[in-house]
Order: C-alpha cells, then sequence, then structure tokens
C-alpha cells in the first residue's frame, strides 16, 4: 500500500509548489517533507519534480499522480461532509475563498443566521490564487469575478459590477465624475500584483484601446493600493463595489469598454451535491435572482 504522509507530503508540494510551503500547511519540518517525498520516489523508483534551484516543477508522472491525490482528497472531504450532515445543516465545515470581502460577507451572514452551527473559514487572495485553491480543493466555495465559462465548475451568476478609478482629495480630478481612458494612461496607475482580477481586466481593455505603455505601481494588497492612492502616489482601480468610505479617496467613473465583471459563487462541479456547499449555494441564487 501507498503511505498515506508520503502521499500527503508530494500533495502539499505539489499544489503549493515548494517544499517550504507545505511544510508550513501540513505543521511539519521542511526535511521531513523532503524526505517523505524522497522515499515515495525511490520506493517507486520514479520523479515527481524536477528541482532547479529555488524552483519545483512537476514531471509528467508527478501531473499524472496529482490528478489521483487531487481525488483522493476530495473523497476524504466528502466522507466528513457526509457525517458532519448526518443531522441536516446542523453541523458542517465550509471553506470559502474571495478575491473581495464585499459579496462574500453578505452571503456568509445571511447562511450563518440560517445555520449557526456550521463553522467555516475565509480565505482572502487574489483571484488566481483563490481558483488555485478551488481546483486543490482546499476551498469549498469561491466568490471570483468571469469565472462561469469554466466546465469544471457549478457557479451562481450573483451580480455585475464595473470597474472605477479612484484618486485622492488632493488630486486635480477630485472635483471630477469621469476621465477618459487617454487621461487615465497619462497618470502612474497603482495596481495589484499578477493574478488580480481587476488588474487584468485594466490592463486588457486598456490595451485593446491602444494605450498599454503607461506607467504603473504595483503593491501586493488591495489595502496597500489604498495607502498609496490616499498618499497622493497615483490612481487606483476597483471594482465600485469594492470602493466603500473613505473620506480620503474620489471615485471616478472610466469612458472605456471592457471594464464590466460579472460575479460568481463557485464550487467544483463534482462536489455540488455536498449539503452544506448545495446550502450556500442555494442561498446565493436566492439573494441575486
Amino acid at each position: 500500500m501507498v503511505n498515506h504522509s508520503q502521499l500527503r507530503a508530494f500533495h502539499a508540494v505539489a499544489t503549493h509548489g515548494s517544499f517550504t510551503r507545505a511544510a508550513e500547511v501540513l505543521h511539519i519540518t521542511q526535511p521531513t517533507v523532503s524526505d517523505q517525498v524522497r522515499a515515495l520516489e525511490d520506493r517507486y523508483r520514479v520523479r515527481l519534480f524536477e528541482r532547479r534551484g529555488r524552483t519545483t516543477e512537476l514531471t509528467d508522472m508527478g501531473r499524472a499522480l496529482l490528478d489521483t491525490t487531487r481525488r483522493h482528497q476530495q473523497l476524504e472531504l466528502q466522507a466528513e461532509q457526509l457525517l458532519l450532515t448526518a443531522h441536516g445543516l446542523s453541523q458542517g465545515r465550509l471553506r470559502l475563498g474571495a478575491g473581495s470581502p464585499y459579496l462574500l460577507v453578505q452571503l456568509l451572514a445571511a447562511f450563518k443566521r440560517l445555520h449557526p452551527g456550521v463553522r467555516f473559514s475565509i480565505s482572502m487572495d487574489n483571484s488566481r490564487e483563490v481558483l488555485r485553491q478551488l481546483f486543490a480543493a482546499r476551498c469549498d466555495v469561491a466568490v471570483l469575478p468571469d469565472i462561469g465559462a469554466d466546465a469544471r465548475l457549478y457557479s451562481v451568476p450573483l451580480q455585475k459590477d464595473r470597474v472605477i478609478a479612484y484618486v485622492n482629495q488632493e488630486h486635480p480630478w477630485s472635483k471630477r465624475r469621469r476621465i477618459s481612458a487617454r487621461e487615465l494612461a497619462q497618470q502612474l496607475i497603482v495596481l495589484r500584483e499578477p493574478g488580480s482580477n481587476t488588474r487584468a481586466i485594466v490592463e486588457t481593455a486598456m490595451e485593446r484601446a491602444g494605450l498599454g505603455d503607461y506607467a504603473s505601481l504595483e503593491i501586493g494588497s488591495r489595502e496597500g493600493v489604498r495607502e498609496a492612492v490616499a498618499a497622493g502616489l497615483g490612481v487606483g482601480v476597483v471594482t465600485a463595489s469594492e470602493f466603500g468610505v473613505d473620506p480620503r479617496l474620489h471615485p471616478l467613473k472610466l469612458r472605456l469598454a471592457g471594464l464590466e465583471v460579472l460575479e460568481f459563487a463557485a464550487c467544483l462541479k463534482e462536489r455540488s451535491g455536498e449539503r452544506v456547499i448545495q446550502g450556500f449555494l442555494e442561498l446565493a441564487r436566492k439573494m441575486f435572482p
């Protein structure tokens, strides 16, 4: 029989992309993770990873094994959900991921009122990372924009949104209501890290408008971008629903095509029948008909 600890170590490295991160997630030391993966490779005389300096890439055999370990993990989660929800939704666990808290907290507050016995956790990250967590079964439901076309997912559309720009109250645009894309391209645009859906939308829309040559400042968090704009470092971009209320900042509509987004709540298609996940998505459908 395959050693379960060795498989867990392999799966953690494969889904997190590094031995160090896998050790953090498994709460064991990095040498222990390395030893377990090496023992698995030695026992079956295979190479599962190509190690190039600090980078780790899956081999063809590693990718095939990852497909199997994903299915195995999903079966374990389904077994746990079945046992936890034996008495309806009075118990259970729900792991939620989102790129923005705005819609997620609305849904979760309503769900918690209906099912106070369900335990939950929330992971906030850029859209690419949250989607990666969903496919790796480290997240049960994700609330993200523009993912409804993926055949691997079961999704519920929530609401349409639009990307806007914003500046601080000292900026010359602070008395205006809208700006053109050409005006935006002449400013320093403060953007999230690669993987942010908002960043991808803006970059694509500007490129299509022939305005791809602009200066930008990259900051790795939503809060960091907001503080940079408040300090006068440049112009920020955000979806209108995320803008919120901040007396230091002033929102601006953008005259630029391609800035519309549609938010979804989604899970892996094969997990859509699990009681807690199904209950959450049914509530999402009722709240956003």
